[in-house]
């Protein structure tokens, strides 16, 4: 078994093997001494392993609660997560019980938002399904539900105590959801790590997953360590985000994939910084490669006025400027705060 541990708040495991599924009780059991369990999973995750992870929890004494919502973006609001609130309180758990999230990264964010919120915080363990929750959205603490206005408006840092990654239920996870998550990885490499990108750049990521869910979760690790609430260097996981984000509001959090979205930004930030000479120039162009080779977009039909002006909502500004993370090549980044009247002319539109 693969283990990282993050070091912030009361510190917390995250365990990486094929199986793990199975044991998912008796591995929550050696940090976790409540009674009751609210599992919470959504319509596409649980028909597939909800009984599983439910039964394992009961063969070691927890009493289980099952929460099922829609699966999709669209479900990740506010309505929804007061509902697993109330859920929550007529299922009568106290302070010492705990929320478990089963599926991807909307039911990570929601579930580990509603035990932020509910009893002013209440423990809970991320048991990732999806390649993007597994590489990224499981390990860090943010947890956060969308608003008209813009994506993860509403949220709070609140660590989990415990991260569960089973990669065998990649298996059961369809091609466009798996390229979903490759534009995470891809981010990864392009920010912290050249060895990574030029992995993605020559071999089939499928033959090396294992050890590329490692190598992300370790560079989460340590970012989140160095900067929890992203005062600093945290803001460099926004790599492609405040484009991709702009994107996803567009398009009203339907018919694109954040990894997708991701990847549009990515390209957009990458392709404005070349020109602003900011980036070693051909970097947009491996970046492209990369991109198109795991099937994801490198172009939206919104137009680049359209995402520039809808990124004046991001939640990552402050006041008249925001943040830009841009690249100076391949595995090096940096954060870049501009004028928010000027993002016009960075991005030459």
């Amino acid at each position: 078994m693969k283990k990282l541990t993050v070091n912030v708040g009361d510190g917390y495991d995250i365990l990486i093997e094929s199986g793990l599924l199975k044991k998912a009780g008796s591995l929550i059991k050696i940090v976790i001494s409540s009674k009751r369990i609210a599992l919470i999973s959504d319509t596409n995750v649980s028909p597939l392993y909800l009984d599983g992870v439910k039964t394992s929890l009961e063969e070691q004494g927890y009493e289980v609660f099952t929460y099922i919502f829609k699966a999709g973006e669209e479900s990740k609001n506010t309505s929804v997560v007061i509902d697993i609130v109330e859920f929550l309180a007529k299922c009568g758990l106290d302070r010492l019980d705990t929320v478990v999230a089963l599926g991807g990264g909307v039911c990570g964010d929601m579930a580990g938002f509603a035990a932020a919120i509910y009893l002013r915080g209440i423990k809970y363990i991320q048991i990732p399904t999806t390649l993007l929750s597994q590489v990224d959205s499981s390990v860090g603490g943010k947890t956060a539900v969308d608003l008209p206005q813009g994506k993860n408006l509403c949220g709070a840092f609140h660590q989990p105590s415990m991260v569960i990654i089973d990669p065998d239920v990649l298996s059961t996870l369809d091609d466009y959801y798996f390229s979903d998550g490759m534009g995470e990885v891809i981010k990864y490499g392009c920010i912290k790590s050249a060895s990574l990108f030029e992995l993605l750049e020559k071999e089939n990521a499928k033959d090396f997953i294992d050890d590329i869910i490692y190598e992300c979760l370790d560079i989460k690790r340590q970012v989140v360590e160095n900067d929890e609430k992203e005062h600093g260097e945290r803001a460099l996981l926004n790599f492609g985000h405040t484009c991709g984000h702009a994107i996803e509001k567009l398009w009203n959090f339907k018919n694109i994939s954040h990894g997708a979205a991701v990847a549009v930004g990515m390209v957009m930030i990458t392709e404005a910084a070349e020109n602003n000479g900011f980036t070693e120039k051909g970097t947009k162009d491996r970046l492209v490669k990369v991109i198109e080779k795991n099937n994801l977009p490198i172009a939206d039909s919104y137009s680049f006025a359209d995402i520039v002006g809808a990124m004046s909502a991001d939640k990552k500004r402050a006041g008249d400027e925001i943040k830009l993370v841009l690249l100076n090549k391949i595995g090096e980044s940096f954060i870049m705060p501009v004028n928010a009247k000027k993002l016009n002319e960075f991005f030459s539109v």
